[in-house]
């Protein structure tokens, strides 16, 4: 896998895109440890650039390692239950938006 020394590109779908190396500089991590999570499947690439959203993972997760001693498994699954649950609320808030005023 080669490495870019630019920090982002943009996809054919005009999102941001960002390097591994810039990810683990602001996620204040390696390398090594950005290419290890997306080996385990605990963030997602495209290729060898990252969303933003995956780089603010990798930062949570590192905090939840590091704070409260959880392990990659541990905060991986602290994240997508996080996940789930604020999309499960927006799901109530559209629900309840629809229903007639009684």
């Amino acid at each position: 896998m080669s490495f870019s020394l630019s920090k982002a590109m943009v996809s054919s779908t005009g999102e941001q895109l960002y390097t591994f190396e810039y990810a683990a500089l602001v996620a204040e991590t390696s390398i090594t440890v950005v290419l290890s999570y997306v080996e385990l499947g605990v963030i997602e690439a495209i290729g060898d650039l990252l969303h933003s959203r995956e780089i603010a993972r990798i930062a949570q997760i590192q905090r939840l390692r590091q704070d409260l001693g959880l392990n990659l498994v541990g905060a991986a699954m602290v994240l997508d239950m996080a996940q789930e649950i604020a999309q499960l609320r927006a799901q109530l808030r559209v629900h309840q938006s629809h229903r007639p005023n009684i």
